[in-house]
């Protein structure tokens, strides 16, 4: 008797599916209509919504990614993970350990190396080294270029390699107040760039070709009276610097280096050295004859040198000694000292 009306139960099941398939392609379409006209891209939900569409989805399965419109397929499957606290497994190799990234971007920022010798420099160090690629990809995603440093180098970095034999000199003036009325006068300064201490000439009216010579030898005679060595001295095109000057450096065994009117950061550190004793001493004076200009500069240069903190020098002066150690508390009494009538201060211990 069931075998009798199987057919019509079929046919009827068959109706019925067809009927919901029109249905459900009704509301699709009626869906699509709806989003055209909600003016934001995005539908945030309420976790109460969200349980009930995972409720909804369970018997649906994979096809729910066909019927699915107001929320990605995607998000519902993480929705599903953060519901039964699983988290997603990763997939591909294992992270490069954090020590390892840190100590292959030391080594690139540090020296500019490729990847090969970047990876060679870890066997050297019995470190077994990630492969190319992924040495590649760390240095890439921090800003290092992976390919090998063929280049001359940067000047930043020819001047940390050349510091401790690397001078430049430049000329400062101010008109000064003479018998004769207003006239400019000039000093030289050279510079040390490993220990930012300087060597200023007198002032001169006008720097000739014999007072230019006079110069380079006290500077010669400089260089040795200190130990120091000076392998290249380097100063702007400016016509006072005669070949005469640039002959007698040369015989010390020093390179003469000019410096072009559009690489004025090759003369940066006494460049800056030259804005510093204007803006913090000359500037606040008229200066009436030459010996008070010579006065001005070298009460400058004494306190530049034993008693103004250099920030790129550890934030101490330059000469002297001072306390290593820092203390939060005042067991000794603190002296204002003053040079030339009070423009130029610095701080001192009372002595015990």
């Amino acid at each position: 008797m069931i075998r009798l009306f199987q057919p019509l139960y079929f046919y009827l099941a068959n109706c019925r599916e067809k009927e919901l398939v029109q249905q459900l392609e009704f509301m699709r379409a009626e869906m699509r209509m709806l989003r055209k006209r909600i003016p934001q891209k995005r539908i945030f939900l309420e976790p109460d919504e969200k349980k009930e569409l995972l409720k909804l989805a369970e018997p649906i399965g994979s096809g729910l990614k066909h019927v699915i419109s107001i929320v990605s397929y995607g998000a519902l499957l993480r929705w599903r993970r953060e519901a039964s606290g699983k988290k997603p497994k990763k997939v591909g190799r294992p992270r490069t350990a954090e020590t390892l990234r840190e100590l292959i971007l030391k080594i690139a920022k540090e020296t500019g190396w490729g990847y090969t010798r970047v990876m060679g420099e870890l066997k050297k160090l019995g470190i077994k080294p990630p492969s190319r690629n992924t040495v590649k990809s760390i240095m890439k995603a921090n800003g290092h270029d992976p390919g090998p440093n063929t280049g001359k180098g940067s000047w930043a970095e020819f001047v940390k390699m050349h510091a401790e034999t690397l001078y430049q000199c430049d000329f400062f003036s101010k008109k000064i107040w003479t018998p004769t009325g207003r006239r400019q006068y000039f000093v030289l300064a050279f510079l040390h760039v490993g220990s930012r201490q300087v060597f200023v000439s007198r002032a001169c009216r006008k720097p000739d070709t014999a007072w230019m010579k006079e110069q380079a030898t006290a500077f010669v005679e400089h260089i040795e009276a200190t130990g120091r060595k000076c392998e290249k001295l380097i100063h702007d095109c400016d016509n006072m610097f005669v070949k005469e000057f640039n002959e007698i450096i040369r015989a010390s065994g020093a390179e003469v280096k000019k410096v072009g009117p559009r690489a004025a950061n090759m003369n940066a550190f006494v460049e800056r050295w030259i804005q510093s004793i204007k803006q913090e001493c000359l500037d606040h004076f008229i200066v009436f004859g030459e010996d008070h200009f010579n006065h001005l500069v070298s009460e400058w240069v004494e306190h530049y040198h034993t008693e103004r903190p250099h920030q790129n020098m550890g934030n101490k002066p330059l000469k002297g000694k001072w306390p290593d150690e820092a203390t939060d508390c005042l067991p000794f009494e603190i002296l204002c000292k003053t040079r030339l009538g009070g423009r130029l201060r610095h701080y001192e211990r009372r002595a015990a």
